[in-house]
C-alpha cells in the first residue's frame, strides 16, 4: 500500500509536515481568541510575512555559505531613512527604492569582502559595519520621521493595493523568492554557494570561486535588508531611524527553523520557516502577550533551529556532553 512517504519526496512530506504545524498554531489561536482567524488578521499575517521573509531570503545566501550576518538591521535603518528623504524630496519612488538598493547591496559587499578576502571574523564585521550603517540614519534627520510626500510618491500602493484579498507586497515576495529558487536551485550558481559552505577548501580546488560566492551571498543579504524595509515603510506611511531593527530575530528564526524543519538552509525552507515564525508573533501581538515573552520564544526556537541545523554546533555539543560523561574506571568494561 502506498503511504504520502512514497509517493513523495522527503522534502516535500517535510513541507507537508510544517503545514500541518501551521494549521494547529492557527487552530489554537483561534481557539483563544477568535479574531484570529478573521480576513483582516490575515492580511496583517501576509504583510508581515513578505517583510520578515525578504529579510531571511537574504540572509539564507549567507547561511548557505557558512557565515553570519548582524548588520542587515542597520542597513535596512540606514536605506530606509535615504529612501524616505529622497521621497521627501521629491525623487521617482523607484530611482529612491533603486539608491536604497544601492546602500544595501554595497555594504553588503563590502562585508563580504573583508571576510572573503582579509579573512575576518564575520560576526566582527558585520556588528561594526551594522553599528555604523544604523549610525548613519541619524544624519539626515537627527531621529526624526520622514513622511513627506509619503502619500503621493505610490510607495503606500505596496500595502494598500490589494489582488484576490492579497496585498501587492505578497506578490513582491512570491515573485523574489521564485527568482531566488531559480538561482539557488537551478544554477550552477547555487551549486557554488553550497559547495563553498559545505568544503570551501574542496570547492576552491574545483575551480570554483569562493571569495566571490561569500562577497555575494552578504551583498544579496544587504539587498534583502532593503526590499524588506520598503515593505515595512510602506505599511507605516513613513521612515525613521527605527525602521529594520525588529528584522534581527524573525529573519534568523525564520532561516534556522525552516532549516531544521526541512534537513538544510533552502528558500523553500526559508519560506515555510518564515511562516511559522510570523503566525506565531502575530498570535503572540493578537494577544496582547509582553514582547519579552515573544521574544523569548522566537529566541528559544532560533537556538533549537542552530543546534539542529549547524554542523559544528552538534559536534562541539557532542563533544561536551562527552567531556562531561562519567568515564569508566580503569580495567572495568562498559556494555
Amino acid at each position: 500500500m502506498k503511504t504520502i512517504r512514497t509517493l513523495l519526496p522527503p522534502t516535500a512530506v517535510r513541507a507537508l509536515g510544517v503545514l500541518l504545524l501551521v494549521a494547529v498554531i492557527v487552530a489554537i489561536f483561534t481557539a483563544v481568541e477568535p479574531r484570529y482567524a478573521s480576513r483582516g488578521n490575515f492580511a496583517a499575517v501576509t504583510r508581515h510575512m513578505a517583510a520578515n521573509g525578504l529579510a531571511a531570503l537574504g540572509l539564507t545566501f549567507v547561511v548557505v555559505v557558512r557565515r553570519f550576518d548582524l548588520s542587515f538591521p542597520g542597513i535596512a535603518c540606514f536605506s530606509a531613512v535615504t529612501i524616505g528623504y529622497l521621497i521627501a524630496g521629491g525623487l521617482d519612488l523607484w530611482l529612491a527604492i533603486g539608491v536604497g538598493l544601492v546602500i544595501g547591496v554595497t555594504i553588503g559587499a563590502a562585508n563580504g569582502w573583508a571576510i572573503a578576502h582579509f579573512e575576518l571574523p564575520d560576526i566582527v564585521v558585520t556588528i561594526g559595519s551594522g553599528s555604523i550603517a544604523a549610525g548613519m540614519a541619524f544624519l539626515y534627520t537627527g531621529g526624526q520621521t520622514i513622511f513627506q510626500n509619503f502619500m503621493t510618491s505610490g510607495i503606500l500602493d505596496f500595502n494598500d493595493v490589494r489582488i484576490f484579498q492579497l496585498s501587492l507586497s505578497v506578490y513582491m515576495l512570491l515573485a523574489i523568492y521564485g527568482l531566488a529558487r531559480l538561482l539557488l536551485h537551478r544554477s550552477r550558481v547555487g551549486i557554488a554557494f553550497y559547495a563553498t559552505g559545505e568544503n570551501p577548501i574542496a570547492a576552491f580546488f574545483s575551480g570554483i570561486r569562493t571569495r566571490a560566492c561569500i562577497v555575494t551571498a552578504f551583498a544579496l543579504s544587504g539587498a534583502g535588508a532593503v526590499l524588506a524595509v520598503v515593505l515595512l515603510i510602506a505599511e507605516s506611511g513613513n521612515a525613521g531611524t527605527n525602521h529594520g531593527l525588529t528584522l534581527l530575530m524573525p529573519a534568523y528564526a525564520g532561516v534556522y527553523l525552516g532549516a531544521a524543519l526541512l534537513g538544510g538552509a533552502s528558500v523553500p525552507a526559508s519560506l515555510l520557516g518564515t511562516l511559522v515564525i510570523t503566525v506565531l508573533l502575530d498570535g503572540f501581538s493578537l494577544l496582547r502577550v509582553p514582547y519579552y515573552y515573544s521574544d523569548g520564544v522566537v529566541s528559544l526556537i532560533l537556538l533549537l533551529g542552530v543546534v539542529v541545523f549547524d554542523e559544528r554546533v552538534r559536534r562541539h555539543l557532542s563533544d561536551t556532553l562527552s567531556a562531561l560523561a562519567p568515564k569508566p574506571k580503569t580495567g572495568e568494561v562498559r556494555p
